[in-house]
């Protein structure tokens, strides 16, 4: 690894987000000989394929080291790509038997909503530390017996916020904190688009556990945190009409809400599954800037409104700048950082909630 991508990937690391993100660990990388960290890939969907694994083709600190699938088809391709040994390779039932495995450090759960908790508890009794899909589950209780459960066996616990490693996102993180243009007053934050099958997971309750803000919605929760650096006080939610009784049958098609924060600020934000739309507004005194397309995988595009002034900044895979910065933080042995966390992830938990909550009740909701 030259010298020039050895800083770009420990500045990756190590970047600060301060309180309420907390401070990011050191990314010093532990010795291990140049040994790099052993991922068992947990589901072998769409995304661990042409997002997650595709990032992790050109890691200095990852290698696909096992999988655990449903599907038996899917493992030749898997087995034939990473060099993966018969006996790292599991399924859902035997799943248990990878505490046997020297060769897998983590795991990457890439399961429908409704299977994480299961999952990571189970890698822990492992011994094996978690990098989970967002969102990190489908209630709060769950979000809390996941971070016991790692806490229990001392591994840690990682949630794929993958735009924390975005260069774009990380300016807006940076702003906030650090009110370069003033204090933020106003955050609209915008995500859809048209969903197909009707018979995906995302549909089905049991499964997604909602609809387009588990799956959407967070994001623009998220945007909202970091580019205020404040929590929400209180939250006001409608649900969209349901344009397709088929589709929207078990989980909302669309829902929009309104997040106060304790600073006067407050957000807009909107998510659904019938048009696309991808964008992140923020309004300071000095400067307003937007990131559109603002969530999805990019390339994103970022400017500063009423002035030539644009943010230029080159495209990378979201997915390998997520794992890259990631490495570091699992190689040495410090906690993870909030941020990044469990902890992070019962923060979404707890709001997602309350904006259903909030839409179902036609109430505000203190949070």
């Amino acid at each position: 690894m030259n010298n020039n991508r050895r800083n770009f990937i420990k500045a990756l690391g190590a970047a600060a987000i301060a309180t309420p993100f907390s401070t990011w660990a050191s990314a010093e990388v532990a010795s291990r000989g140049g040994k790099k960290l052993g991922l068992a890939m947990v589901g072998l969907g769409n995304y661990a394929t042409n997002q997650i694994a595709v990032g992790l083709q050109k890691s200095d600190f990852w290698n696909i080291t096992g999988i655990v699938t449903g599907t038996p088809a899917k493992i030749p391709s898997w087995k034939e790509k990473w060099h993966i040994k018969d006996e790292n390779i599991f399924n859902y039932d035997n799943f248990d038997k990878i505490i046997e495995s020297k060769d897998i450090d983590a795991v990457y759960i890439c399961l429908p909503n409704s299977m994480h908790a299961e999952f990571t508890i189970r890698a822990a009794k492992a011994g094996k530390h978690v990098i989970c899909e967002k969102p990190m589950a489908v209630s709060v209780k769950e979000a809390e017996q996941m971070i016991k459960a790692c806490d229990d066996a001392g591994v840690k616990l990682a949630i794929g916020y993958r735009l924390h490693f975005n260069p774009h996102h990380k300016k807006v993180i940076q702003w906030g904190r650090e009110k370069t243009y003033g204090p933020v007053q106003f955050v609209n934050a915008n995500f859809g688009f048209k969903i197909g099958n009707p018979d995906q997971w995302r549909l089905k309750k049991a499964l997604s556990g909602g609809g387009s803000l588990m799956d959407l919605g967070i994001y623009c929760v998220q945007a909202a945190r970091y580019a205020t650096n404040e929590e929400p006080i209180s939250i006001k939610a409608e649900f969209a009409p349901v344009t397709d009784p088929v589709k929207f049958k078990e989980v909302e098609e669309g829902i929009s809400w309104q997040m106060n924060f304790p600073s006067g600020a407050y957000m807009t934000g909107f998510c659904g599954y019938r048009n696309y739309i991808d964008e992140l507004y923020v309004g300071t005194p000095e400067k307003s800037y937007k990131i559109e397309p603002a969530f999805a995988y990019g390339p994103l595009s970022g400017k500063f409104l009423g002035a030539s002034e644009a943010m230029d900044i080159p495209h990378m895979h979201h997915q390998f700048m997520q794992m890259e910065g990631m490495g570091p933080l699992f190689q040495n042995h410090q906690p993870m950082p909030d941020h990044i966390s469990g902890v992070e992830g019962l923060k979404d938990m707890k709001i997602l909630m309350a904006i259903y909550e909030a839409a179902r009740t036609a109430k505000e909701i203190k949070v």
